[in-house]
């Protein structure tokens, strides 16, 4: 596994990904039986342990130390830099934060070169086979607790939680100082503009924020994972292309509980089931492509791509279609003319690939690993 990889060659290593998406469980299965001291820096007895951190360190210097939530105590990264430089065996911390790495600023100006990073996200389609049913994690999201509730009701309850929490205590815990009433309006506006490309000026007013005050918003979300913005495909294909970013909110389970959706049939029946594939797809897609740059394609006549892929000067690009019989738009072909990518695909909710086009497949949302 990639962390085990990194723990062998760097001194500390940073699992970073949404609260509650599974970050303790997977460091805990990671370490198994190997001899690790687990700090929750949510817990003021743990936190207090550090009060005398070069004491801590001698103590347990035969041992890797796993402090978990260190987004709560930013402060700490000065103190992790002398002791690393002091021992730079590798495999000697394990962090993981709730926040990106562009949050947590102390960390990327104190520990450069000591410090490896891999996100992590909530369940993957590829992850879950053996205990859920793809429509299941689409309705329900990927959060552990909310896709493996006993019904759809008590999933629904968890995520509500899970947004109330957010915006209580997790933002705070930031110190960023956001009223909960701005935030709840601002996040149920996104939920209405999924799939959409943002027009700052428009989604300002309609939050009654200033743009600045917006943009800053939507990077406290964008940064905990929550909301991603797409940004455009940088081309030049003698098109006029759209230049504003597509935002989504990342986890599918967590829009829908903005947009009270509780049940797989109301969702099918709702305006927002396309876009909510969409997202929902895009995301799956972009977690299994990790060192490949994401963007999107518009033209300002409507064409099209979804997704396009970009790595060492290959491309990839996907359609996402909700649809047994998925037909890509006249626009989509002539952007594929001119990106010549090397694969397209489209997903779709169908039961097995094919090729639609030359060189197009569809392709069930179950073999989006395999992509």
């Amino acid at each position: 596994m990639e962390v085990r990889q990194a723990l062998g060659r760097s001194p500390a290593v940073a699992i970073l990904g949404p609260r509650q998406c599974g970050k303790s469980t997977t460091a805990k299965m990671l370490l198994g039986d190997s001899p690790f001291v687990y700090l929750d820096l949510q817990d003021r007895v743990d936190r207090n342990k550090l009060t005398e951190p070069e004491l801590f360190f001698d103590h347990y210097r035969d041992k890797l130390i796993c402090l978990d939530e260190i987004q709560l105590m930013p402060e700490f990264f000065s103190v992790l830099r002398s002791e690393i430089d002091k021992d730079r065996r590798p495999g000697r911390f394990l962090i993981l934060g709730s926040a990106s790495r562009d949050l947590i600023r102390q960390s990327t100006e104190s520990l450069a070169g000591r410090i490896a990073y891999t996100d992590l996200t909530p369940f993957l389609l590829k992850e879950i086979s053996h205990v859920s049913s793809w429509s299941n994690l689409w309705l329900r999201g990927g959060f552990p607790e909310s896709l493996l509730a006993g019904n759809d009701s008590d999933s629904f309850d968890w995520r509500l939680n899970f947004i109330r929490t957010f915006m209580e205590r997790d933002i705070p815990g930031l110190g960023l100082n956001i009223p909960i009433p701005v935030m709840e309006r601002l996040w149920l506006l996104l939920a209405h503009y999924h799939g959409q490309t943002v027009n700052y000026q428009k989604l300002a007013a309609a939050a009654d924020l200033s743009i600045p005050t917006l943009k800053k918003y939507l990077a406290v979300l964008e940064q905990t994972y929550m909301v991603r913005l797409l940004p455009p495909l940088e081309a030049n294909l003698k098109k006029r292309l759209i230049k504003s970013p597509k935002l989504y909110l990342r986890d599918s389970g967590i829009l829908h509980t903005f947009l009270e959706i509780e049940t797989y049939d109301y969702l099918l029946a709702n305006p927002v089931a396309g876009a909510s594939w969409e997202g929902f797809a895009l995301e799956n897609i972009i977690a299994q492509h990790g060192r490949w740059r994401p963007s999107f394609l518009r033209t300002s006549n409507g064409a099209e791509i979804d997704l396009v892929l970009e790595r060492a000067g290959q491309r990839r690009v996907f359609e996402c279609k909700l649809s047994k019989a998925p037909k890509p738009s006249r626009g989509f072909h002539e952007l594929i003319d001119s990106l010549k990518p090397e694969s397209a695909w489209v997903i779709a909710p169908v039961d097995e690939s094919y090729e639609i086009g030359k060189g197009i497949f569809v392709c069930p949302p179950g073999q989006l690993s395999q992509k």
